[in-house]
Formats: C-alpha cells, sequence, structure tokens
C-alpha cells in the first residue's frame, strides 16, 4: 500500500499542491489528498480515480453503500467524503445568494445536469425577493405523474416557506419540444401551486444546446 509520501515525486498530489496551488490538481488528485493512502495492490491515484468516476456518474445518488463498494475504501474514508461533500453543498449554498430574473438565469443554474443520460426532474426554491434558496432533484427517469408528485415537488418549499419555485427537466433526446406529458405535469403542479399558496413561476425544459421555457410558450 502506498500513501501519498511513498509515491514518485511527479505523482504526489499534496507536493503539487504546495508547490503549484490548489488550482493546479486534477479532480483525483484533490481526491488523493483527501484520502490520504490507498490499500495492498492499489495505490492512492487508482483509487482516487475509481472515487472520481463514481461521482461523475452519481453524484446526486451517493450514498455510503455505493462509496463502501470500492475496493480499498472503509467506512471511515467513505464518511469523510461524505462529509466534506455535504459540507461544501452547504457552505456554496449559504454564499450563492443567486437571483433568478429570467428563464436564462434558470439554465445557467442547471449546467451540471446539461449531459446526462437520464431525465432528471428538478425543483428551483426561491425567496419572495427571487434568490435562489436551494435546488433539488425530484427523480430521475423517464416523467410521469407518479415520479413527480405535487407532494415530494412542494415539500421543501412549504417547509422553508418559499414564495414560489421554478421546474425543469432534462431531454437527452435533444429534442426541446414539450410532450404532452409535460404539459399535463406542469398544470398539475401550477394547481398544486395555488391551492399552497406557492406560485409555479415556470417550468424549463433544456438539453447542452438550449431550452424551452413552458411559462413562455403560454402553458402557464
Amino acid at each position: 500500500m502506498k500513501t501519498i509520501n511513498e509515491l514518485h515525486h511527479l505523482d504526489k498530489p499534496r507536493e503539487k499542491l504546495l508547490k503549484k496551488g490548489i488550482d493546479c490538481l486534477k479532480d483525483y488528485e484533490l481526491m488523493a489528498v483527501l484520502i490520504g493512502t490507498g490499500v495492498q495492490g492499489k495505490d492512492v491515484i487508482k483509487l482516487s480515480k475509481e472515487l472520481i468516476a463514481l461521482l461523475d456518474t452519481q453524484f446526486d445518488t451517493l450514498s455510503l453503500e455505493k462509496l463502501l463498494n470500492i475496493h480499498g475504501l472503509g467506512r471511515a474514508k467513505a464518511s469523510q467524503i461524505l462529509s466534506a461533500i455535504e459540507l461544501s453543498k452547504r457552505y456554496l449554498k449559504q454564499k450563492k445568494n443567486t437571483k433568478i430574473s429570467s428563464s436564462n438565469d434558470v439554465y445557467n443554474e442547471l449546467k451540471p445536469y446539461y449531459n446526462k443520460h437520464q431525465e432528471y426532474f428538478l425543483a428551483l426554491y426561491l425567496d419572495g425577493a427571487n434568490h435562489l434558496l436551494d435546488t433539488k432533484v425530484i427523480s430521475i427517469g423517464t416523467l410521469n405523474q407518479s415520479l413527480v408528485h405535487p407532494r415530494e415537488v412542494f415539500a421543501y418549499a412549504v417547509e422553508k416557506r418559499c414564495a414560489s419555485i421554478i421546474v425543469a427537466h432534462n431531454h437527452p433526446s435533444g429534442i426541446l419540444k414539450p410532450s404532452s406529458e409535460d404539459i399535463s405535469i406542469t398544470q398539475r403542479l401550477k394547481e398544486s401551486g395555488k391551492i399552497l399558496g406557492i406560485e409555479l413561476l415556470d417550468h424549463i425544459i433544456f438539453t447542452a444546446e438550449g431550452f424551452v421555457s413552458l411559462k413562455e410558450e403560454g402553458v402557464l
């Protein structure tokens, strides 16, 4: 088992950080600094690359169980990784304070989901001044009304006393035209929002190439 200190000097992420700064480190090198050591037959760099590959595909659904499926990662290191990710998320949420003024602002917030191969349905939660409080994944998979239930969409909004929400989902096919199911879900959420006193401002359908606003299309 090799620690960071035992790696060849060109492969030492910690030494690279100290000499060149943290911005020069690749993702797997940052992970190597975080976990520190590998295991017998798998050094820290190889283990870190496996972890980054997992994050690239399952970041939104990452769990302790999934991390423990990686050979060489024990409960202590897995807990350390999850804690680091959660701390970063919380800190960024507190500092972000983004104001949503247009559908283009919403699209810019959705960058992490541009190239997803499954459909992600998301809700963006806003305060009375249209500052973004949080963005949450509501469901993953082909959209239908059983997956996108108003209860799941509005639960956080009720808890945090949000003034309004915006929903969005990607079309991995690259086709931006809303389906009949998209329109039906939008209308259902709009009516639910009226009952709760939480306005549905828009429903954005997006791909890596662009987006469609159902409000601008006249659906809302």
